[in-house]
């Protein structure tokens, strides 16, 4: 398992699609949406969408642990799929001694897509902080001043701060500046104890009681390179300043997952097979992620093949997958061999040619996914 300092996990989860927008008798699909397919403009199709949790590591690296796959159904609610599948994940790392008590809590990153309220809610009995991005026109309430005993209810929600105009809300708590090699000088500004007005919609609609006031840490990412600021929320209330350099350092890691859904799609060929039964796209799906990690624990012991365009490797950076599973052909003659060589075949014949098709397959409607962002009061 990759750590980062102080041998703390951390682990990040993004939903990818395998888009099968031709495919009728495909059952269980659901609508993705995606960017980039025409004029760059965002669309709904039809499709599988995996929600992926792995293991980030440290340092300038593309390579991630694969620890979990689940196939998200028409009518599952994303955040509670997802909280099902970290806990499942944080339960196998208990048991396998990954994970022990008096180790640091494990840092759960998300993108801006994800509700981190509510599943910071749901994984509250848990060892883990939860980080993420969150939309610049999100708005945020600091706990309000104790009460003073006149009359009326104490109020729950104190000052407001509004992402699109953070000079109208309360003063930061910390300010913090470190200078990066690539973004330049990135200073990261906090607020401390905020959180999101809920209301009974989404998520919330079942929840018996008062909504829950979820307090966390409000961070301001600035960097001389990009002008526009990186708006993120953790679950921790009051961090230091360590701490608020170490969550912004670590989502910046977050995006390694993006590479392993380029490399598995377009190298390892995850979505190429034109599979029609859902269970066989599960199976594909974790046959594809037995392959990648061969190709990650072999990284040190495959040759580097590399071609003339491409940079040579430093003592200290390691072979990125493309160029580990382009070495591996010649590692492979090395290791052992414990199935046999596969014997020669050839498909059936299939239905004869003239002959109608008496037994048709059934054709399936996509269905859509509930949402995973919560609706939150702009007052």
């Amino acid at each position: 398992m990759p750590r980062h300092d102080g041998g703390r996990l951390v682990l990040a989860v993004d939903v990818s699609p395998w888009l099968r927008p031709d495919a009728g008798s495909a059952a269980q699909r659901a609508f993705c949406w995606v960017r980039g397919r025409s004029r760059n403009t965002g669309q709904a199709i039809p499709g599988w969408p995996y929600s992926i949790l792995v293991a980030v590591e440290p340092g300038r690296s593309s390579w991630v642990a694969v620890l979990d796959a689940v196939r998200l159904v028409p009518g599952d609610d994303v955040t509670a799929v997802t909280g099902a599948q970290v806990r499942a994940t944080i339960d196998r790392l208990r048991d396998t001694g990954q994970w022990q008590p008096g180790d640091p809590p494990i840092m759960v990153l998300c993108d801006a897509g994800y509700d981190l309220t509510r599943l910071a809610w749901l994984l509250a009995d848990l060892p883990l902080v939860v980080a993420g991005r969150v939309r610049s026109d999100r708005v945020y309430r600091a706990t309000p001043p104790p009460s003073t005993g006149l009359r009326g209810r104490p109020a729950r929600h104190g000052t407001r701060l509004d992402l699109t105009q953070p000079a109208t809300g309360p003063r930061p708590d910390q300010t913090t500046a470190t200078t990066t090699r690539r973004y330049g000088t990135a200073t990261a500004t906090a607020w401390h104890r905020m959180h999101q007005r809920l209301t009974h919609r989404d998520g919330w609609t079942h929840h018996d009681g008062p909504l829950p006031v979820i307090d966390g840490t409000v961070i301001r990412l600035h960097t001389d390179r990009y002008p526009k600021p990186l708006w993120l929320w953790t679950s921790e209330p009051t961090p230091d300043a360590t701490a608020v350099d170490r969550c912004w350092q670590a989502y910046l890691r977050r995006f390694d997952i993006e590479h392993w859904f380029r490399f598995c799609k377009q190298t390892l060929g995850w979505t190429t097979p034109r599979l029609r039964d859902p269970a066989a796209a599960d199976r594909w799906t974790w046959l594809i992620i037995a392959a990648y990690t061969q190709l990650r624990l072999a990284r040190h012991h495959s040759t580097d093949l590399r071609r003339p365009w491409e940079r040579p490797i430093t003592p200290t950076s390691h072979l990125t997958p493309n160029r580990v599973r382009r070495g591996f052909r010649y590692l492979r003659t090395k290791l052992p061999q414990p199935a046999r060589v596969p014997k020669n075949t050839r498909p059936g014949p299939g239905r004869p040619p003239g002959s109608r098709n008496r037994q048709p397959t059934p054709h399936h409607d996509p269905g859509k996914p509930q949402s995973s962002t919560t609706k939150t009061s702009k007052g």
